[in-house]
């Protein structure tokens, strides 16, 4: 049986790719911070404006397309 300390040495802990995309186009486009969390057939959206959700749901093909992903978008106000 493996050891707890052997099991996590060989976990991949880096931030995905497609998270740090969305963070950065939010940060880059609207000066705004967001949460993002995947999902096994989504990404999870979460900021404390609805405005900013508002408009990051209008904006969801471009999101998509710069985090390269197929995964649904879903938009949450916290």
């Amino acid at each position: 049986m493996d050891n707890l300390s052997d099991i996590l040495s060989h976990k991949d802990f880096d931030t995905p790719q497609e998270i740090m995309a969305i963070k950065n186009y939010v940060r880059r486009h609207y000066d705004a911070e967001v949460e993002v969390m995947m999902q096994q057939r989504s990404i999870l959206i979460s900021a404390r404006s609805a405005s900013l959700i508002g408009t990051l749901r209008l904006n969801a093909p471009a999101i998509k397309k710069i985090a390269q992903t197929e995964k649904s978008l879903v938009f949450r106000i916290k």
